[in-house]
């Protein structure tokens, strides 16, 4: 499988500000605990679940796939 064209490797912390660029939202936590973030966008139906910590380095194909499923684009990171 090589890589997809456009996306550079990128640390999740960097990914996670472009989507809060773009328009997405964290969700508050009704309780305390768990790793996971829920994203929400005025323009998308449904939540978004955050699952990577900062400093993950997310490749070109899992970047692929956040894109298909938010709406970022490359020129967004």
């Amino acid at each position: 499988m090589g890589k997809q064209p456009g996306w550079p490797s990128t640390s999740a912390r960097v990914v996670l500000r472009a989507l809060l660029r773009i328009g997405w939202r964290e969700k508050p936590r009704t309780s305390k605990g768990g790793s996971h973030k829920q994203l929400t966008h005025s323009d998308f139906a449904y939540e978004y679940t955050w699952a990577f910590h900062d400093g993950v380095e997310i490749g070109p194909v899992m970047l692929a796939k956040i894109a298909k499923q938010t709406g970022l684009n490359p020129e967004d990171l």
